[in-house]
């Protein structure tokens, strides 16, 4: 049964703490490059039969994608499905957590959490994500897929594989940076999960 795998992308260059988003300029730092290698590294180790990596089209996805695809001599394909969810604040400077959205002029975008109202919804990231996986595994049935995407689009697939409710806060995903959630297929549809962190060893910088 082919197996995909979910890969978030590593440690991004931010020192202004900007919600980037879908902002196309941000690339991993060097923390994020070695948390790359790690995953390659990694996959090695274990004798993962990867045959096929696809990334989102945003710069940090495909810098994350490169290490894998070299270690097993593929190329990277790219898929917009796995791209970065929509949100209407990208592009703020977030300092504060919580407080930067306690302007009154926020209230409006922050009037239903079930949607999100700030944002792509999450039954439209659920679809696209799903479609994603389900064509990788048809197109590559014989091996491993690696997919590198982005937190949010990868914890509501998870999610949706769960039976969880899509509204949560996102202190509580555990879809930590170069983690891999890993969906087997069989017939179409998914029917095991696991995770993994093969990133965890590299201090994150404050």
């Amino acid at each position: 049964m082919p197996v995909v795998h979910l890969l978030r992308h590593g440690h991004v260059h931010n020192p202004d703490k900007i919600l980037y988003g879908r902002l196309p300029q941000f690339r991993l730092s060097d923390t994020g490059q070695a948390m790359a290698r790690a995953v390659a590294e990694d996959l090695q180790a274990r004798e993962v039969n990867v045959g096929r990596v696809v990334a989102s089209p945003l710069l940090r996805a495909q810098q994350t994608a490169a290490p894998t695809a070299e270690a097993f001599g593929l190329e990277i394909h790219t898929d917009e499905r796995l791209i970065e969810a929509g949100n209407d604040f990208a592009g703020r400077v977030l300092t504060r957590g919580a407080r930067d959205f306690m302007n009154p002029r926020d209230w409006w975008k922050l009037r239903n959490p079930w949607t999100p109202s700030w944002g792509e919804p999450y039954k439209e990231q659920r679809a696209r994500m799903w479609a994603a996986v389900r064509d990788a595994a048809e197109a590559n049935p014989d091996s491993d897929t690696v997919m590198v995407s982005h937190q949010l689009p990868i914890w509501v697939t998870r999610c949706d594989f769960e039976n969880r409710s899509m509204l949560h806060d996102p202190r509580s995903r555990q879809c930590a940076l170069a983690s891999l959630t890993s969906f087997t297929i069989e017939d179409g549809e998914p029917v095991a999960m696991s995770y993994a962190e093969p990133a965890a060893h590299i201090e994150v910088p404050t």
